[in-house]
């Protein structure tokens, strides 16, 4: 992870360091001494933080992810599920860092949290892969690819998650609970929303197959070795459940049409010599991988991914506008656009 990523603690992020020391201290075999912590930027859910400690060697650094100051929306920022679902995948091939803590007691530092070892290694988040050769760029949408389709393979009640989610409706429990999530932030009208919430029910594909979803799979939210195109840790884990995997792969699948940067993007890119594979090679190498010939009502798994990120969108400008979001990020709602994309989507010729 670059510098440039870590720095101090935002105003609003703050919370009793030596009340943080003193728990960790106890509750960590061999934690350190003279904690410093420091802020890591991005993300617009929970917050994240690098602690640094002295140990016996030289420096211990581990990663502290919390839940946001302030009055939250119900069933969000659930950094109790990040930790079981990190926990379990340890050892199955799906690589996630070492899990360390979880602290459900908010009297420590104002809400719950978990600490896990920090890992050296690279985030991409410009999706085009700028300074790489193509076989690099190749390789790193490979890995993407492939480690998608090995969690998807988790034998999920063997790993203890059987009780995670309910395998059944999986579908129309999210439509409802991203509309829910949706009118609990809203600060305006917006017409195609709406008219998405009237139309995906009706629309839910009949394809009920059951696996681990990760609900916010994408190249920014994985670590990659910092010399090698090899995926190192899945990281964000608070939208997991048991669900659709086919929710995954169609959410992964925005990138070729967000038109946003600080999302992901891969509009205007030559991939006859990018080395980065078209949509439709992506999506046809995750199929190899999982056993299916191909994917039905592909438009719906698109026009859903970007539906709930319509709504969660909602959430982080709300939480601008009550000056409580994680990042200092403009009050823009692009939610409106988002929601343009998703009925597009869900309505073009294939």
């Amino acid at each position: 992870m670059s510098d440039d990523l870590v720095g101090e603690v935002a105003p609003a992020q703050r919370f009793d360091e030596g009340r943080l020391k003193a728990y960790l201290e106890k509750e960590i075999e061999g934690f350190g001494r003279n904690l410093v912590v420091q802020q890591i930027k991005g993300g617009a859910s929970n917050p994240t933080f690098k602690l640094t400690a002295d140990g016996p060697n030289g420096p211990l650094r581990y990663v502290l992810r919390k839940k946001p100051p302030g009055v939250l929306l119900a069933s969000a920022h659930q950094v109790d599920r990040e930790y079981r679902v990190m926990k379990a995948l340890e050892g199955t091939g799906v690589p996630v860092p070492r899990m360390r803590h979880l602290c459900t007691d908010d009297s420590v530092i104002g809400t719950a949290f978990y600490v896990m070892d920090f890992l050296d290694g690279r985030i991409f988040r410009d999706a085009t892969l700028p300074g790489l050769t193509r076989a690099e760029r190749a390789e790193i949408y490979d890995q993407l690819n492939l480690t998608l389709a090995k969690l998807h393979q988790v034998d999920y009640v063997a790993r203890g998650l059987g009780d995670f989610g309910r395998p059944d409706g999986y579908f129309e429990r999210q439509v409802a609970r991203w509309t829910k999530q949706y009118r609990g932030a809203e600060s305006e009208h917006i017409p195609a929303m709406e008219q998405l919430i009237a139309e995906l029910p009706a629309m839910i594909p009949a394809d009920k197959s059951v696996s681990i979803a990760h609900g916010d799979y994408r190249l920014e939210n994985t670590m990659f070795h910092p010399t090698e195109p090899r995926l190192i840790a899945v990281l964000d884990w608070e939208l997991c459940t048991i669900g659709h995997p086919l929710a995954d792969i169609g959410y992964n699948c925005f990138l070729w049409h967000s038109e946003g940067q600080s999302w992901g993007s891969l509009l205007g890119v030559d991939f006859a010599t990018s080395g980065i594979p078209t949509e439709k090679e992506y999506v046809a190498a995750y199929c190899r991988r999982t056993g299916r010939d191909h994917i039905d009502d592909w438009n719906f798994y698109l026009a859903f991914g970007v539906f709930r990120l319509a709504s969660i969108s909602q959430g982080v400008y709300r939480r601008v506008l009550n000056g409580v979001a994680p990042s200092d990020r403009p009050a823009v709602n692009g939610t409106p656009r988002l929601a343009e994309q998703a009925l597009e989507l869900l309505h073009r010729k294939s």
